[in-house]
Parts: C-alpha cells; sequence; structure tokens
C-alpha cells in the first residue's frame, strides 16, 4: 500500500493543514474553539464518506486532530470537549507526552489476525490434499467445501501450500504484519493494541494501517507558534526530501519554500551525515577487530533502539556516532546562537530521538515531510511561483545518498578507501525491523565478525519512512538525482569536518 495515495492520505493532509491553519491564525485561547468546526469542514453534511456513520467519522477526526496538535487521545468512553486540554499546545517549545504512536481504538477495524482462511476460490476437489497434509486434523469438508477449525489450527500454512486454487490465504493484521518488534496484539475487543514496552516508533504499523487507525503525535502548533516569536526557526531538512513534494519542489526551490513557511532559513541534513560519516569511519578503523567484533551504523534511532532492547550484551558494537540530525542541530545552533531548530523528515523515530535529554538542546522540534506538506497546503505554498536559489550546497553526494537502504554503509566505506585504499572492509545491511532482527542475531553469533553493519528500520531506507509522501522507488531515483549533482562525491570533502571535534563536544 506504500507510495498509493488513498483515502487514509488525504485525510491525514487535511488534518495537519486544518491544524497548520489554526496555528498561524491563533492569536489567543479563544481562538482554539475553532477545533470544534474543522471535522464538519473535512466532513461535511449529513452523510458519512468514508464509514458507516458521519458521527463515526468525525470523533476519529477529533481524535487525529488532537495527536497531530500533540494533545493526548482520548478513548470512547471519556466525556470531553475535543478542545480538553488543548491550550497546553499553544506554545513555542516542544510539546510531548508518551506514547507517540497512538491506535484510535474505535476507528480500529479489529481485522483477523493469524487465521487461515478458505477463500470462495475453494472447488471442493475430490483430492482435498489440504485435509490429508494439516498434521493436527483442523480441516474438515462441510457442503463440499474446505472448512478449518480455528481451534485446532496451528496456522502452519501445509495447506495453503498444497492447494492447487490457491484458495487458502493466510491473513494477518497489516500492522501486525508491518511491525518488525512484535509489539502489536489484541484487546478484549479484537482491536490492535500497543505494548509500547516492545515498540521503537518506527511508524511502520502507522503507514500500513489500511483504516488510519494508528497516529503518531505532531508538533505543527508548537514549531508555527515558534515561527511567530521573534527567536529565529531553522529548518534543519533530511537528504530523503528529495521528490517528496512533487516535481515543482526542486532543490532551488527549497529556500524559498521554508521560508515562505516563516522559517529563517534552511540547512541540508545531509551535512550532518557527512560529519556522521567521518565519525562512524574514524570509529570503525580505531576498533574493528581490535576492541569490537563488529560496528553498527548509528543513524537510523529505530534500529539502534531495537538493538538495545533485543539485544543488551552487543549494544557496545552500535557506533557511538551522533546521528546527522543532532550533528545539524549543533552545527545550526553554533552558527546562529539563541535560534531554534526543527528537523524536517521522514521518520517517526526521531521524535522519540529529539526528546532525550542530550538532545533536547540541540533539536526543539521535529515534523515529518507528511506534516509539513499540511503546512505548505495551509499557507498556499504554489512551489512554481518561487524563485530559485542555487545556495543550497555543502553536502557531498554520499551524505545525501544517506536516504537510501545501504547508502550509509557505502559512505562510510567511500570515507575509510580515501585514506586507507587498500583497506577491506566487509559490509552487510538490513532494512525493515524483522531482517535487522535477524541480521543482530546472526552477528551476536559470531557470523559477522570484522564487518560493517546497516541496520534500516524502514524497507528500502529513509525514503520509506513513516512521514513520507511520495512512493519508494521514485523516491529513491530523486535522490539519486540528487546525489549526482553534488559539489563533492565523499564525506572526506566536507567543508564543515574540521569543526567535527568541535560539534561532538
Amino acid at each position: 500500500m506504500r507510495g498509493i495515495y488513498t483515502s487514509v492520505n488525504d485525510i491525514r493532509k487535511q488534518v495537519y493543514a486544518e491544524v497548520a491553519k489554526l496555528a498561524y491564525d491563533y492569536k489567543d485561547v479563544k481562538d482554539l474553539q475553532a477545533m470544534e468546526s474543522i471535522p464538519y469542514k473535512i466532513i461535511p453534511g449529513e452523510v458519512s464518506i468514508y464509514r458507516d456513520s458521519v458521527f463515526l467519522e468525525r470523533a476519529i477526526l477529533r481524535e487525529s486532530m488532537r495527536l497531530a496538535m500533540g494533545l493526548s487521545f482520548r478513548s470512547a468512553d471519556q466525556q470531553a470537549p475535543v478542545t480538553e486540554g488543548a491550550e497546553k499546545c499553544a506554545i513555542d517549545a516542544t510539546y510531548y507526552e508518551p506514547p507517540l504512536i497512538n491506535v484510535i481504538k474505535f476507528a480500529c477495524h479489529a481485522c483477523p489476525d493469524n487465521v487461515m482462511h478458505v477463500t470462495d476460490a475453494c472447488q471442493g476437489c475430490l483430492a482435498h490434499p489440504c485435509q490429508e497434509v494439516c498434521p493436527v486434523g483442523a480441516i474438515t469438508i462441510k457442503n463440499g467445501r474446505s472448512h478449518i477449525d480455528q481451534n485446532k489450527c496451528v496456522k502452519c500454512g501445509k495447506c495453503s501450500s498444497v492447494c492447487p486454487y490457491s484458495a487458502i490465504m493466510k491473513m494477518q493484521r497489516p500492522c501486525v504484519k508491518a511491525c518488525g518488534m512484535n509489539a502489536i496484539k489484541s484487546d478484549d475487543y479484537g482491536r490492535a493494541e500497543i505494548d509500547h514496552d516492545k515498540c521503537v516508533s518506527c511508524g511502520m504499523c502507522l503507514a500500513n494501517c489500511p483504516f488510519g487507525a494508528i497516529a503518531d503525535k505532531a508538533q505543527i502548533f508548537q514549531v508555527i507558534q515558534a515561527i511567530k516569536s521573534d527567536m529565529p526557526v531553522y529548518a534543519a531538512i533530511a537528504p530523503a526530501v528529495s521528490g517528496q513534494f512533487g516535481a515543482d519542489f526542486t532543490p532551488e526551490k527549497m529556500r524559498p519554500a521554508f521560508q515562505a513557511l516563516g522559517f529563517e532559513d534552511v540547512v541540508e541534513v545531509a551535512i550532518g551525515a557527512d560529519l556522521c560519516t567521518l565519525e562512524e569511519a574514524k570509529d570503525f578503523v580505531e576498533n574493528v577487530p581490535e576492541k569490537l567484533p563488529f560496528m553498527a551504523t548509528s543513524c537510523c534511532p529505530a534500529w539502534s533502539m531495537m538493538a538495545k532492547k533485543l539485544y543488551p550484551t552487543i549494544s557496545n558494537c552500535i557506533s557511538m556516532a551522533l546521528t546527522p540530525m543532532v550533528l545539524t542541530g549543533r552545527l545550526i545552533k553554533k552558527m546562529h546562537p539563541g535560534c531554534k531548530v526543527a528537523f524536517i523528515g521522514p521518520c517517526a523515530a526521531k521524535k522519540l530521538e529529539a526528546m532525550r535529554t542530550s538532545i533536547r538542546t540541540d533539536i526543539d522540534f521535529v515534523l515529518t515531510f507528511e506534516e509539513v506538506m499540511g503546512m505548505f497546503q495551509a499557507k498556499d505554498v504554489n512551489f512554481k511561483e518561487l524563485p530559485n536559489d542555487d545556495t543550497m550546497h555543502g553536502a557531498s553526494g554520499d551524505g545525501r545518498g544517506f536516504a537510501v537502504s545501504g547508502g550509509v554503509a557505502s559512505a562510510v566505506v567511500n570515507c575509510i578507501k580515501e585514506v586507507y585504499p587498500d583497506k577491506e572492509i566487509k559490509v552487510e545491511k538490513a532494512e525493515g525491523l524483522a531482517d535487522c532482527r535477524k541480521l543482530l542475531a546472526m552477528a551476536k553469533a559470531g557470523k559477522y565478525d570484522g564487518y560493517l553493519l546497516e541496520g534500516m528500520a524502514c524497507p528500502g531506507g529513509c525514503v520509506a519512512g513513516a512521514g513520507t509522501i511520495q512512493p519508494i522507488a521514485k523516491s529513491a531515483a530523486s535522490v539519486a538525482k540528487h546525489k549526482a549533482v553534488s559539489t563533492n562525491a565523499h564525506a572526506q570533502q566536507s567543508d564543515y569536518k574540521d569543526i567535527l571535534e568541535l560539534l561532538e563536544k
């Protein structure tokens, strides 16, 4: 479903746009009463558009809107106006209360999970191989068709594999299937429930729920209040931005576009990626294999959080290098003391990373591309009408390549080769947390000693993050095109490498 623009995407965009409009127009607390009318604006009239009830649609929109403002989700048994506590978010500072990823329970379809299902394609064949191979006798023939006793079924899938008509399928809840941490279970009503002790906030459940029942909290309102204040706010733009806002949003339009939203200026996080590359290359050369059996990259927060949760005994093998987001934030604040920094990227997990005590002073806000698209819509920004600004330079092609799977490891290898051209560097990568878990399990078992390991929580890399807009392949092609026009090829040529030591302090 990723990369297909659906009604779920459209609703989310409308919610973000309305919240952004509310924030830009906000003057005092009484303006928050406009929240009451937004669900009626998005779903007008008396007839439902997407679900059985117009009242249910609006109830879901109210909670979606609250989450987009950074407020807490309320369950269906809580009686309170949508504006409850809204005054708390009308500030120009970070506002966030866990959990980050939320299930709007009354929007959840309570999808069947892990069920072997006989479809209408069953022909009731004479051979009935499905029944013959079932190891627990869960399949019987009723009214000429196969029937599976779910109480006996062990979900081995043998029946599905032998059916000559492919009439038996394994039904799995989309959010569960997308979660590489096995963090989603069912509540007493069969609805999705997130185990936040396991969750690493990668957002893949959010991106794959076809009912729009899972949403993360946003800081749109707080960012806009900061923009409206006297303090300058700089946008730190992740490398995955290439192609995200459509064909008219070219690199030459990036600075004017974000300035149209009220940002003071824009800095490429690919510059921070170059600095991260330099540090990880240094770590690898100094530590592998003499001090560490292998080294894993550090830039994906969901990957590194997963490693620390599931494999604490080898967590020291995750590079200690600061992430591109943090390095870019520190760089901006060194250059512009007293400013605030908003990281604009594809990732839900970056919101949690920015809340760490050691990082809060470097990054003030995190917004996804999807959320920022709502801001562009709220301000009626027409990219075609913006002037060109050809000053977005300074990052290497390798730094911009961090956005795609394999890009981080490739950048580190190229950096090492610049200094040690004869050194052999073995690399293995994984994308998607399920495969990342397998990679680390094998590394723990000694299968990847001496290797540089790259892990990306999102299949395809950052271009597939939960907050992205465009199809993954299309975004990856845009990143490659942006890499090709870079002034420098590798991190060793970075104009900022001499200040790396200063930023790490």
